[in-house]
């Protein structure tokens, strides 16, 4: 009876902390959608920002957004199926693995304020490079590697070891084994975690506002070693015009517009994920 009773109060306390976790982001939302919609329009999302963001639009912002997390999914990705591929078929050591292991959770722990003050120390002061998208785009690369590496090796390793004893019997070396049947296999999980991992770097303002962005007066680079505006670093700079109703207006429909492409891209993980598991109890 104090089992069933331990039990039910176990189940009781999670509902209530879901519940109230839910309300708590649905009230988030909806304050930001009250305030932000009536800022939302073509004009502001095609036109350029003018008086430090306090009027026009934030076309730079987002595309200076966009172009970040690309490039930093473009560098992440390939080094992350590396290192799981490494962890789950050529790893044999347990103590490295849990050396391994630690490491990557450890990364994925350390504050984003401290990447930014890597990058600004390592890749702006001693190697020279000077504020750029692409040094932001690798700082946020390493940010999201963790969770992208986890995600990716979790896939592939639970992949039944029949499929690889299959290809094996068939004549299939190790390298087409990974190429040809591992890769395919995990591939959507290191794709679910990228989507999680740039929902997460696309808000991020602190490891790039010291190393990738400019506040005002940049349009659209022209190379590599260039800074752009981004939305994170625009809401911070407009927040601080908060007694200006107009540029307090324009930072809550950038907030807005920040909050719609980090639902895209976490719904985009969820439904690759649903699609992936479906497939594979077929």
């Amino acid at each position: 009876m104090n089992r069933k009773l331990q039990n039910n109060l176990f189940y009781a306390s999670v509902g209530i902390a879901v519940f109230v976790c839910s309300l708590i982001l649905l009230f988030l939302f909806g304050i930001i959608i009250w305030n932000g919609l009536p800022a939302l329009s073509l004009d502001f999302l095609t036109n350029t920002s003018a008086e430090f963001g306090a009027s026009g639009g934030i076309v730079y912002q987002i595309f200076g957004s966009i172009l970040l997390i690309i490039f930093a999914a473009l560098i992440c990705l390939p080094i992350a199926l590396g290192t799981a591929i490494y962890k789950s078929e050529y790893l044999k050591n347990d103590t490295v693995h849990k050396i391994i292991n630690t490491l990557i959770y450890s990364l994925n722990g350390i504050p984003s304020v401290i990447f930014g003050i890597f990058g600004l120390i390592f890749f702006v002061n001693i190697l020279n490079m000077g504020i750029s998208w692409f040094v932001g785009s690798i700082i946020l690369s390493m940010m999201i590697l963790p969770t992208v590496t986890l995600s990716t090796y979790q896939s592939i390793n639970s992949i039944p070891t029949v499929y690889r004893e299959s290809s094996s019997a068939l004549g299939l070396n190790k390298w087409q084994v990974i190429v040809q049947v591992l890769l395919p296999q995990g591939f959507s999980g290191a794709i679910t975690g990228l989507l999680i991992g740039i929902a997460r770097a696309i808000g991020e303002t602190a490891p790039i506002m010291f190393i990738a962005t400019a506040f005002s007066g940049v349009e659209f680079p022209s190379s590599f070693l260039e800074p752009v505006s981004t939305l994170p670093t625009h809401i911070l700079a407009l927040a601080q015009q908060a007694t200006n109703p107009a540029a307090l207006q324009n930072a809550w429909g950038a907030s807005l517009v920040l909050v719609i492409l980090v639902i895209i891209f976490s719904i985009s993980a969820l439904f690759i994920r649903l699609r992936h598991q479906t497939i594979s109890k077929r």
